[in-house]
């Protein structure tokens, strides 16, 4: 299918492109291509082909989550840089 140069033009409105006339000559060729393969692909026969939204079959790909016992006070602070008690230190945010 071979777009016109007005097609082309309207295409790049409604996108809201401004086109030198360079690129609506290039764009007018490769837009023409694409919908070529188009054509081609609608000559293929589907007959019997169940519709599917996804090529691949889908699984959780997220590790179940195990409970698992706390670490001690201790260990958790052990790289603080600063700390009181058992808490960590940070500087104010709201001066």
């Amino acid at each position: 299918m071979k777009l016109s140069r007005q097609e082309v033009l309207h295409i790049a409105r409604l996108a809201r492109l401004g086109l030198s006339e360079e690129e609506v000559n290039r764009l007018s060729r490769q837009l023409s291509d694409i919908l070529a393969h188009f054509e081609v692909l609608q000559q293929v026969d589907t007959e019997g082909v169940p519709p599917t939204t996804q090529a691949i079959s889908l699984k959780n790909v997220m590790k179940y989550d195990e409970p698992a016992p706390s670490l001690e006070p201790g260990q958790v602070l052990a790289n603080a840089p600063r700390r009181q008690g058992d808490l960590f230190r940070v500087k104010g945010v709201l001066d």
